[in-house]
């Protein structure tokens, strides 16, 4: 059903053509998520895994390489301070074509503003969208972002596992073809940057995921695009829908951890993403097995009814904002992370756990759909076990393989029903 608001603005626009008027400026573009890194609160010293960056930066530009979706004509990025305690300022920002290394292509960055200014101040606790810059980014392209922050920056605000490696820089560089490295550092977690988005030239639709580290990509190759949202991507992008990725490592659907619980950070990472319209949510392994480790040593753990409320109100809150949810059963782990303080992440009680909660999944008629990842990645001859050839070898993660299964595992037209009808696919866009 339509808001108000949109009914209101459809038939002012039709009013408009009806009478020859050119459509608005805000009838003319259409925006789209195509790429996201949900931002992480940075935790201290004492915590089980290094952040990997540095506890302020002063007087030197970060730039990092990301790899959209669908592409465009036009981006925007989005810059996040969402767990931070005090004002950032931009110096200045730039994105241009990559060019490795990096480096970027030889012809000049193109300046990105925010309300028409180059320097800008990400206020505590809020993200940053910038203007429009005229880059045509070519889907399933790679993007780079640099951005310079001028004076004294406490680093609250990341995103741990990127998967791809940034880097580190004194002075301005943001202009720069070449990064002079002198006193560089590079690093594979996420600063700043949060969102990329992209004109099309028609309403498009995304699919939000939104999950844990099995997600986010945590075995994936380094540099190469290879998490199951990725390979995801590569399906859907041809049909005009555009995937983001909003898995954090260490993520549980009830309790905060290694980021916010997922309801605390669904409107954010989901719900308020444009133009999506279906969400893919993979979550409940950490809830069932983070108690009684190092993570959690005292730590209770959820009841299958705990978590199938939780999931209950995950739907309800997307269902409320015409977002189609479809679930996605975890995957074997049995021996996970061996020769690790994590070595008792696993237990029998704990995968009984796992199997009431994917029968759930399965047959309690609570999601839109299913996707059976289970299934996809279980070793038939020992079904508690990943297979193989998907395990990137410590039980718990798949390697590329396994993210490529998973991705081929997925139906298209249970995401978006009418994915290979265009007419019913406008029809639900302009819904």
């Amino acid at each position: 059903m339509k808001s108000l608001f949109e009914a209101s603005a459809a038939a002012m626009l039709a009013l408009a053509l009806s009478a020859g008027l050119a459509a608005p400026v805000w009838a003319q573009s259409h925006w789209v998520a195509t790429w996201q890194a949900s931002p992480q609160p940075v935790w201290g010293a004492d915590f089980l895994f290094p952040t990997y960056v540095p506890a302020a930066l002063n007087d030197q530009t970060v730039r990092q390489v990301a790899r959209v979706s669908m592409g465009g004509e036009r981006l925007r990025i989005v810059l996040s301070n969402a767990d931070g305690r005090a004002p950032i300022k931009v110096g200045q920002a730039t994105v241009a074509q990559p060019a490795g290394e990096g480096a970027v292509a030889a012809d000049h960055p193109r300046t990105v503003t925010f309300g028409g200014q180059e320097a800008a101040t990400i206020l505590p606790g809020a993200s940053l969208l910038s203007d429009p810059v005229a880059l045509p980014v070519p889907a399933l392209s790679q993007v780079a972002v640099s951005v310079y922050l001028p004076h004294v920056t406490p680093m609250q605000t990341f995103h741990w596992d990127g998967r791809q490696t940034g880097w580190i820089v004194a002075g301005d560089q943001t202009r720069a073809s070449v990064l002079q490295m002198t006193a560089q550092s590079s690093t594979s977690a996420r600063l700043l940057l949060a969102g990329i988005q992209v004109e099309t030239e028609q309403p498009a639709r995304a699919v939000a995921v939104l999950g844990d580290s099995i997600t986010d990509g945590a075995s994936a190759g380094l540099d190469q695009d290879s998490r199951w949202p990725d390979f995801l991507a590569a399906r859907l992008v041809p049909r005009g829908v555009a995937v983001v990725n909003a898995g954090i490592s260490g993520a549980r659907l009830l309790s905060d951890g290694m980021g916010a619980n997922a309801l605390a950070r669904l409107d954010r990472d989901v719900l308020s993403q444009p133009g999506v319209q279906s969400v893919i949510v993979m979550l409940g392994i950490n809830d069932i097995s983070w108690p009684g480790t190092a993570f959690a040593p005292d730590a209770a753990r959820p009841s299958l009814d705990e978590m199938k409320a939780g999931f209950r109100q995950l739907i309800g809150q997307a269902h409320s904002r015409g977002v189609r949810v479809i679930g996605a059963t975890l995957t074997p782990f049995e021996g996970a992370l061996p020769d690790t303080p994590l070595d008792n992440y696993y237990r029998a009680d704990k995968d009984a756990m796992r199997h009431a909660l994917n029968e759930w999944i399965r047959h309690g008629g609570a999601f839109d759909a299913v996707i059976d990842f289970d299934a996809a990645l279980r070793d038939p001859a020992h079904p508690a076990r990943m297979a193989r050839r998907f395990d990137s070898g410590d039980h718990l993660h798949p390697g590329d393989e396994g993210n490529r299964a998973m991705a081929e595992a997925v139906d298209l037209e249970v995401l978006l029903p009418g994915l290979d009808d265009p007419l019913a696919m406008m029809e639900e866009v302009a819904r």
